[in-house]
């Protein structure tokens, strides 16, 4: 342990208690001690000490090495000392620059960044890529069409229904048939039964309909979708309108597939022990619309959504308070927290019914409330049949 070299304690390496200094501090020195003489090393008796002048011109030559010591250091692109106090640079930030030899090659992170979007995106990734610059080039500038009731198709097509296509393909897989008996073109009413707690329904219709037959459906929605933040701006870009006769004509007339959900928030929010029992299907001012336009009703039926959030409870008071129609209690909301909003991964079933044509009739009768009555009662029935066979059809609700 005599012969070890004792390195001062210090800061990055470098000697002295951290202030930076190439040369360690006295306080340092005092630590190490001076090193013990051997007898080899101890001058023979009776011969001389050097001089005092001697002693002076090695001091001399040590401090010399260690300046060419320290300016080679700098002129190697180590790090320089810390500026003196009365330096007007010392408040100025430092960056440290690292040059080639001691960073990444960029050409490196380059060839990271391909591979990755090869591995996401497959081999096609450079024309996506493209595709995608060009279109926030588009929104950007501008370069894109609105129609007048806010319905954005472009936006709907990139983003919602491929947000939304993953979970009706994988997480409900979803089965359709009486596709035939949605119209190519011309104009349409869609009208469902309505479940699920929350309206999921209706997302999962949308891009089930888009998918199968490329046209885009228009929900009608309730005042609440529009009050609500966010909610209400992505509704209208994803083409739903005010469920609102006036409306409803105007879409019809323009040839859309208009959707519409008559039970409402009591279709929706009712008990789990009522599940695929129809609510009342309003006043029939759907089929009014239908009547006047001269437009079909296409009856729809779906299998599944009940069993999403299964609704066990409810809390009429903090529902009033909040202006909501219910706030729902179900088996693992609110009691696991946000992991109780992740529904359950039923199998759904949607069955579009044979037309209920609406042309046969003259246009005064949208005014005659009892022919409104029976045809309303007649797509409730057709649905409610349609559900029960379904239901057989389904067997297990995971199934």
């Amino acid at each position: 342990m005599g012969d070890a070299d004792i390195i001062p304690i210090g800061t990055r390496g470098r000697p002295g208690r951290g202030s930076g200094n190439q040369r360690p501090s006295a306080a340092a020195r005092d630590l190490v001690g001076k090193p013990r003489k051997s007898e080899e090393d101890e001058p023979a008796e009776g011969a001389e000490l050097p001089a005092e002048g001697a002693d002076t011109a090695a001091e001399g030559a040590e401090k010399a090495s260690e300046g060419a010591d320290m300016a080679a250091e700098e002129h190697s692109g180590a790090q320089p000392s810390e500026p003196a106090a009365g330096d007007p640079s010392a408040s100025e930030p430092r960056l440290s620059v690292s040059t080639p030899e001691q960073g990444i090659p960029i050409s490196d992170w380059i060839n990271a960044g391909v591979s990755a979007a090869r591995e996401v995106f497959g081999e096609s990734w450079e024309p996506k890529l493209a595709e995608f610059l060009a279109f926030l080039r588009r929104r950007v500038n501008g370069e894109y069409e609105v129609d007048e009731f806010g319905f954005d198709a472009e936006v709907t097509e990139r983003f919602i229904l491929a947000l939304l296509r993953p979970i009706a393909n994988k997480w409900f897989r979803i089965e359709v048939r009486g596709l035939e008996n949605i119209p190519a073109t011309g104009g349409a009413l869609v009208v469902s039964n309505h479940s699920g707690t929350i309206p999921v329904d209706g997302l999962m219709t949308m891009v089930s309909l888009h998918d199968h037959t490329g046209r885009a459906l228009r929900p009608l929605g309730a005042d609440l979708v529009f009050q609500l933040p966010i909610v209400g701006g992505l509704a209208r870009k994803a083409g739903t309108t005010l469920a609102c006769s006036e409306d409803a004509e105007r879409m019809l007339r323009k040839g859309e597939l208009v959707g519409v959900w008559p039970e409402g928030f009591k279709g929706i929010g009712k008990p789990y022990s009522e599940r695929y029992k129809l609510q009342r299907f309003g006043r029939g001012g759907f089929v009014s619309a239908a009547l006047r336009t001269g437009v079909p009703i296409i009856p729809l039926s779906v299998v599944g959504a009940e069993e999403i959030y299964p609704l066990v409870g409810n809390v009429p008071s903090l529902a009033r308070l909040l202006g909501l129609p219910y706030i729902p209690i179900t088996p693992f909301f609110p009691l696991l927290g946000p992991l109780g909003l992740v529904p359950l991964p039923s199998k759904w079933i949607l069955e579009f019914g044979e037309p209920i044509r609406t042309d046969a009739y003259e246009g005064s009768a949208a005014d005659d409330p009892m022919l409104v009555f029976d045809v309303t009662d007649q797509v409730r029935e057709t649905i409610q049949q349609s559900l029960y066979k379904l239901l057989m059809d389904r067997g297990s609700v995971f199934g």
